[in-house]
């Protein structure tokens, strides 16, 4: 029997044994053996989460170092896990998740040329990721932070012979770098004020933190705990790609579609999310950061949803909506509801992962065409991918029954018993949401699966197979699509009641009493049933009903509107077609402007500075002195007498003067 220390140890290792295997020894084992290893590392970590998720289940948590790392002036950084049934469910997902997308991946890249490399590089993702939401301190947690940014720049730049990709990957590693500098000045913060990085301890001393205020500004005073937690979030919104450190989260669509699952779903962008719900003793105590977070979450909920309306590339549409629902979970942590916020990330992982690892599937079907204008009518030939299509659409959308029902309208009524500042427009966001999310997923859906066929007919690459027709790719690829399509529909239902109405999460989470939004909640709350069905006289329902209506009567019926209404508003189409100009911005201010600042300093440092004076004024100096000096040596005695005398005389003026 395996002791739970020994299973906490293999739940991370696992994963990162197959990493190094097959990326050190890819090239010796061939590729079966490297997908079969990394997906055995995967799938063991997988079962000893779940044994992890059922001792936990059963009150047993543990709390401990596994490793001291360093020790500095009296102060241990150390390697250890927090084991609660926040890290337990989080484990559980991204093992579960990660395990699918790893045995997808092998219909989905057969025929690159990087295979091993891809199954180590997702395979180290995996445990990074691991490592992050199992540390029990901020060390551990930095480190896991910063090592699902590389290998997720590692990731987004896969095919690095494309310029798009290279792009997108140092653009993902410089937007996240923003959001690193200010999470680690909140650390360091922690560690000058609370004196320790274990989370025990610091959570320990919040009372006493809130308390005290910093001078950021000469004369100006900031509650230190406000200063802490904007920091830290302003680490998540560079990771939950938040508005405005947001604009990596598309371009990484330039990699392999399994990757953006991984990414998208229970990896990296949710590692935000879990940071703040971690920290809820630190950010419950101070309403300004709250605040700051709910209007944050509710500008990328809404108007990132916009962005998806107009996207034609498959995975691009699924990308914004990501943004979108990590908006919507984000609101959900500044009106501290913490565990709504986690729930909704639990319910998104299943069926986000099942929305991009479908539209790689009809990417792979339609011989690697990703725009949606030249699809169509493929429910008959890709009857797998279109029901499971279906099914994560409904759950994103919100239909009763359905998981992301009961997440996503936990987050609105939440979020209306909200009483902090800025509430009133998070609602008015998540609520106007509904209607956004619903129209652009069934847009694609429309336009994707049925109507008439718009894709040119002819031979695919490779010379065979269905005559240029789409068709239903292996099963290897279509398998994950249906175990992931199961939990999208029933795992809502099951574990709406315990997290909403049962305090699931118990100390791991920390809501203050000022804070009334979760209290409401359950208050309101009877069951999943009652839920679901009351749901059809609320506003949400009719908002969602309204736009997938909107949608089929535009890409369905009336198909020459959608042109029109381009057309009609094009000032309007034209803003978010360039993304509201944050693109542009950033690369006239920030990338403009550190080469104008580089090209002045070559010009007036390199080029004046050192190389003009420095460099050749130095020489000229000496040239002119040479000069000068060259005419006493003229071979005449009387002249170097004289020169003897005149030193001689400088000298005997220097010597009398210091006497």
């Amino acid at each position: 029997m395996i002791d739970m220390q020994t299973l906490y140890l293999i739940v991370p290792l696992a994963p990162l044994a197959g990493a190094v295997i097959a990326g050190l020894f890819g090239w010796l084992i061939g590729r079966t053996w490297s997908h079969r290893i990394t997906i055995l590392g995967v799938a063991i970590s997988c079962v000893a989460s779940y044994q992890v998720f059922q001792d936990v289940q059963l009150g047993h948590t543990f709390n401990g170092a596994i490793y001291t790392w360093l020790t500095s002036g009296g102060m241990n950084f150390e390697i250890g896990f927090l084991i609660d049934k926040l890290s337990a469910m989080m484990m559980l997902v991204v093992t579960f998740v990660s395990l699918m997308v790893h045995i997808y991946t092998i219909g989905y890249m057969s025929e690159d040329p990087g295979y091993q490399r891809f199954f180590s590089y997702i395979s180290l993702f995996t445990f990074s990721m691991l490592m992050l939401v199992m540390s029990n301190n901020f060390v551990q947690l930095f480190f896991g932070w910063e090592a699902v940014g590389l290998v997720s720049y590692l990731l987004i730049g896969f095919w690095y012979t494309k310029p798009t990709a290279i792009y997108a990957n140092l653009k993902a590693f410089l937007v996240n770098r923003v959001g690193d500098f200010g999470f680690l000045l909140g650390i360091g913060l922690v560690l000058a004020y609370a004196g320790s990085l274990d989370y025990v301890q610091v959570f320990g001393q919040a009372g006493a933190l809130a308390g005290q205020t910093i001078k950021l500004i000469p004369g100006q005073e900031w509650s230190l705990i406000t200063v802490i937690c904007i920091l830290l979030f302003i680490g998540a919104m560079g990771k939950s790609a938040q508005f405005p450190l947001h604009v990596w989260l598309p371009d990484s669509m330039e990699g392999p579609t399994p990757i953006s699952a991984l990414i998208h779903a229970a990896t990296m962008v949710t590692a935000g999310i879990f940071m703040v719900a971690r920290m809820s003793p630190l950010f419950e105590l101070s309403d300004t950061a709250l605040s700051f977070v709910l209007v944050i979450g509710a500008i990328t909920a809404l108007f990132m949803g916009f962005l998806g309306i107009i996207q034609n590339d498959i995975k691009r549409v699924v990308a914004y909506s990501t943004l979108s629902q990590l908006g919507y979970m984000t609101v959900a942590l500044g009106a501290s509801a913490y565990s709504v916020a986690i729930f909704h990330l639990m319910t998104h992982a299943f069926f986000k992962a099942l929305l991009f690892l479908a539209a790689g599937s009809v990417i792979i079907g339609m011989h690697h065409n990703q725009d949606i204008r030249y699809m169509g009518g493929l429910r008959k030939y890709m009857p797998i991918t279109w029901f499971t299509s279906l099914v994560g659409s409904l759950a994103l959308i919100g239909t009763p029954f359905f998981s992301g029902f009961y997440s996503k309208d936990s987050i609105i009524e939440a979020v209306g018993a909200s009483h902090l500042a800025g509430s009133g427009f998070a609602y008015f966001a998540v609520v106007a949401g509904v209607f956004v999310t619903a129209f652009y997923s069934f847009r694609m859906y429309f336009l994707v699966f049925h109507g008439k066929e718009r894709f040119p007919v002819h031979d695919d690459e490779h010379g065979h197979g269905h005559g240029g027709k789409p068709h239903e790719t292996p099963w290897v690829v279509w398998l994950p699509l249906v175990l992931l399509a199961i939990p999208s529909v029933f795992i809502g239902y099951f574990t709406v009641g315990p997290i909403v109405d049962g305090n699931w999460f118990g100390d791991a989470i920390h809501v203050s009493a000022a804070h009334p939004a979760m209290k409401e909640l359950s208050e309101h709350f009877h069951d999943a049933w009652s839920m679901a069905t009351h749901s059809v006289s609320t506003l949400p329902f009719w908002l969602a009903l309204g736009g997938v209506v909107a949608a089929y009567l535009l890409y369905r019926v009336f198909t020459e509107w959608p042109a029109k209404i381009a057309t009609r508003f094009s000032i309007l189409y034209a803003i978010l077609e360039r993304k509201y100009g944050f693109d542009e911005f950033y690369s006239w201010f920030f990338a403009g402007g550190a080469r104008r600042i580089g090209s002045g300093l070559w010009r007036q440092g390199d080029e004046r500075v050192i190389d003009g004076w420095l460099v050749n004024g130095t020489a000229k100096l000496i040239g002119r002195f040479s000069g000068v000096v060259r005419q006493f040596q003229s071979g005449y005695i009387y002249h170097y007498a004289f020169a003897m005398l005149i030193g001689v005389f400088v000298l005997i003026t220097w010597f009398v003067k210091v006497a």
